[in-house]
């Protein structure tokens, strides 16, 4: 996921000494798997001396990694809560963690939680100091900018309505993307997700069908409250979720239930191909 080398700046670090030891990386750390190393120190950078500790104050957090709100989430979370096995701790450089805090506490505050007092960024070393840096600001110009979901008012699900109506929905959206969402059963009281996307169609610019399935799986994990409104039972549902994409944000605007029954909802993503919109 990241090599170490590339993020550090040299500068002094601080010992280690004997009261830590090198321990595998749990397999319930999953934001911390494929980062680049398999073992992590123990006690942690926050203060945890258990692997039970660990495993049960990353949880929270492993859902902020995976909505993928920055970069360098997974970085910056792995460098605190699995510091990486060497001679010395390596911090996270302030600048890593006031770009991670600035991209995710806003997901986090969708979810109930404000940004929390113990990853206060005046607490990490400056960039001059040894410490995980975020890569230099060329490095955003070699990736494509795609638009970010954003937390928002979870939209009501739809289950009555005509093709026709339908269609004109479809004439002011930039997307619509069929989702199939299912409970999965974990050993674990935190809920998680199957999420499935298929793209029916996307006007927006030079948008791929995987970059849109990537956005609205994201959107889905940021706004979770409406998985939980979306997935009543373990029984998979699934929903057509049309919006826009407005000043580099995604919003989606409809939600409509895709039921075997209801034909109506086939109809029109088969008219929209040859739909000509007023």
């Amino acid at each position: 996921f990241f090599a170490v080398n590339g993020f550090l700046r040299v500068a002094t670090a601080l010992d280690i000494g004997l009261s830590t030891k090198c321990v595998v990386i749990p397999k319930e750390m999953g934001m911390c798997h494929k980062i680049g190393y398999s073992e992590m120190r123990l006690p942690n950078l926050m203060g945890h001396t258990s692997m039970a500790e660990v495993i049960q104050k990353s949880t929270t957090w492993q859902h902020l990694a995976h909505t993928d709100c920055h970069p360098h989430v997974r970085t910056f979370l792995c460098s605190l809560f699995a510091p990486i096995c060497l001679d010395t701790f390596i911090h996270p450089c302030r600048s890593m963690c006031v770009a991670v805090r600035d991209s995710c506490a806003p997901v986090l505050l969708c979810h109930g939680h404000p940004w929390p007092a113990s990853l206060d960024c005046d607490r990490f070393p400056g960039d001059e100091d040894m410490c995980l840096a975020p890569l230099t600001k060329d490095h955003k110009y070699l990736h494509k900018v795609v638009p970010k979901p954003t937390c928002q008012t979870c939209p009501a699900v739809e289950e009555f309505f005509t093709h026709k109506r339908v269609l004109e929905v479809f004439c002011d959206s930039n997307f619509a993307v069929k989702v199939k969402l299912s409970k999965k059963r974990t050993a674990l009281e935190d809920q998680e997700y199957n999420i499935e996307c298929q793209v029916e169609f996307i006007t927006q610019g030079s948008l791929l069908p995987y970059e849109t399935q990537s956005m609205i799986h994201q959107w889905l994990l940021i706004n979770e409250k409406c998985i939980e409104r979306m997935t009543p039972t373990h029984r998979p549902m699934v929903y057509l979720l049309v919006g826009n994409i407005e000043e580099g944000i995604l919003l989606v605007k409809q939600v409509y239930r895709w039921q075997r029954k209801d034909s109506q909802l086939t109809l029109a993503t088969q008219k929209w191909r040859y739909h000509k919109c007023l």
